[in-house]
């Protein structure tokens, strides 16, 4: 009989994660394996939302953003009554092994899973790059290169009036995407929760810059730090430069996903059919110098994330 495998996504979505699933319906399709896509993460599980995959199931996806399989979060997934009864209908459809693309809570949910039982494997698909066992995480690039596309536009409005722009970009406790967008942009002041600056720091800098006849700048601020409006309002008041704040927000989740995004994404969801024909479980999967590596998913969720701070020192070095 023949190995049955269901992959699904969870948490946020991911530019990427249809090329992942892509990858992991067809290579396991190609090894013999019957294929199962889970509808809206964990909670489509316990909704036994499940349906058989084919080749023409993830035919023409590879280019489109967001999941076809959906999303959802399930907080009460912690449960281990509602555990046992994912683990029950994963019997029931007999599925040997499960594969789940999403961030830290997707991971955590894995181990639990594999401790009662289930063979896992769970893959990093986050724009936020928050996922310590990889050096990047499918959909970071994609969101990185919106952002920079909507800075670039911000810097000739911000040029053109002379004006200060605050710009909050996503990353939940993860400062990578404002890190490395400042550094290709050329911002004047990135912060992030890495490198922390008290307004004052920030209000000191930018009257600096206007004594030294700098007429406009580009602020980019990690979400969660502070309320950029009010933040704006007051460096308006007490450095003379007209500011606007703007926040991104979810349009960095979504688009097609770029080149990078798609090979990332691709080489993970063969690996991790690979790893599974290998007999591993409660891995994960992450690209470590451009290498394909797993670890046990509970060590993985324990690493220390990345830290953007020398991203943000050459930014500020070169801005």
């Amino acid at each position: 009989m023949a190995k049955k495998i269901g992959v699904f996504t969870s948490g946020g979505d991911a530019p990427g994660m249809n090329a992942c699933i892509r990858a992991i319906v067809r290579c396991g399709l190609q090894r013999g394996f019957d294929m199962f896509g889970i509808n809206d993460g964990y909670r489509g599980l316990l909704e036994d939302d499940i349906v058989q995959m084919t080749r023409h199931s993830v035919s023409e996806i590879i280019n489109r953003g967001g999941t076809i399989l959906g999303t959802a979060r399930l907080p009460e997934f912690k449960e281990l009554e509602v555990q046992k009864k994912a683990v029950e209908i994963l019997k029931r459809y007999g599925i040997d092994a499960l594969v789940g693309i999403g961030g830290d809570g997707t991971y955590r949910g894995l181990a639990a899973l594999s401790k009662l039982g289930i063979n896992t494997i769970g893959l990093p698909g986050t724009i936020d790059n928050d996922v310590g066992s990889s050096d990047f995480t499918i959909g970071f690039d994609t969101a990185l290169n919106t952002i920079i596309e909507c800075v670039d536009r911000l810097r000739d409005t911000s040029s053109s009036h002379q004006r200060c722009s605050i710009i909050e970009v996503m990353g939940n406790r993860c400062g990578d995407l404002a890190a490395y967008a400042g550094l290709a942009t050329g911002a004047e002041l990135t912060i992030t929760p890495e490198t922390p600056i008290t307004k004052e720091a920030v209000i000191e800098f930018l009257r600096q810059q206007r004594a030294e006849g700098k007429k406009h700048a580009i602020i980019i601020i990690s979400e969660k730090i502070t309320d950029v409006h009010e933040f704006a309002r007051e460096i308006e008041a007490r450095c003379g430069f007209e500011t606007r704040a703007e926040v991104l927000g979810h349009m960095q989740r979504g688009g097609t996903p770029t080149a990078s995004d798609r090979v990332l994404a691709s080489r993970m969801g063969v690996y991790a059919v690979d790893l599974i024909a290998q007999g591993l479980t409660s891995v994960c999967v992450g690209i470590v110098n451009n290498q394909m590596h797993y670890y046990d998913i509970e060590k993985a969720i324990e690493l220390p994330r990345h830290s953007s701070a020398e991203f943000v020192r050459m930014s500020t070095m070169i801005g």
